[in-house]
């Protein structure tokens, strides 16, 4: 049996990053994916590019990460652009839309947002065919067929279903949760490869972490929309829609 740590949404938090990985590493996990979007929203997204390099197999391509490199004119855009520099700019040009690979007889798919998108936001109370999708794939996935399991980030709203046999979970947000005011991160637990059926687990974890420190580099770093990230961290409510978080 191997574990693999899933991570997402780090958004430039260092604090909680660092807290996470702690964590991976006290339970003795070695391999580690990143489900995207590393950058943008927070105050340290150079950092974290080169902590998630460092300690992550394999990042794909999360919607914040994708926004780095297109021509899009706001603030939030143009300060991260600026902190990340060339280099780091060009690695995220480079991360994959999806990692997929079998576990335990189950073929998984891991993406950022949706089986057809880096911006399709799929929440846990949408239509159930919306979320039966999830299972489907499209020119940019990797294999032309069903998953048998998906795992995704974008929501930073952790959670787990069982939809017609197929199982859909969300690993929730690591340096940006909106919805325990905790880093959040899963685990796979299985036969990595493996193409029988073996025993699998899917276990989520909340890990704690200096909230108020995250906040104080946010401040120091006298990064744009300082206000509303300081209460999304603070209360894990999102400033937007809370129905389109």
């Amino acid at each position: 049996m191997e574990q693999i740590a899933l991570i997402s949404d780090i958004h430039g938090n260092i604090p909680a990053l660092t807290a996470v990985l702690d964590d991976i590493k006290q339970r003795g996990i070695s391999r580690i994916f990143c489900l995207g979007d590393i950058v943008g929203k927070g105050p340290n997204s150079d950092l974290a590019v080169d902590i998630i390099k460092e300690n992550c197999e394999i990042s794909v391509m999360g919607n914040w990460d994708d926004l780095m490199n297109q021509d899009v004119d706001f603030e939030m855009a143009r300060w991260s652009r600026k902190l990340l520099g060339k280099d780091r700019l060009a690695y995220l040009g480079t991360l994959p839309f999806s990692i997929e690979f079998m576990m335990s007889g189950k073929f998984i798919r891991l993406f950022h947002a949706s089986p057809r998108s880096y911006y399709e936001r799929i929440q846990p109370w949408d239509d159930y065919e919306k979320r039966l999708s999830m299972f489907g794939c499209s020119d940019l996935c990797q294999e032309k067929r069903q998953a048998d399991i998906v795992g995704y980030g974008d929501i930073h709203n952790a959670f787990i279903q069982h939809l017609e046999g197929k199982t859909l979970f969300n690993v929730g947000s690591v340096g940006n949760p909106l919805d325990v005011t905790q880093a959040s991160y899963v685990i796979l637990e299985g036969e990595y490869g493996g193409v029988t059926e073996a025993p699998l687990n899917i276990q989520f974890v909340r890990v704690p972490y200096d909230i108020e420190l995250a906040i104080q580099q946010a401040i120091d770093a006298v990064m744009p929309a300082t206000e509303p990230y300081i209460r999304e961290l603070r209360t894990a409510q999102y400033r937007g829609n809370a129905r389109d978080k």
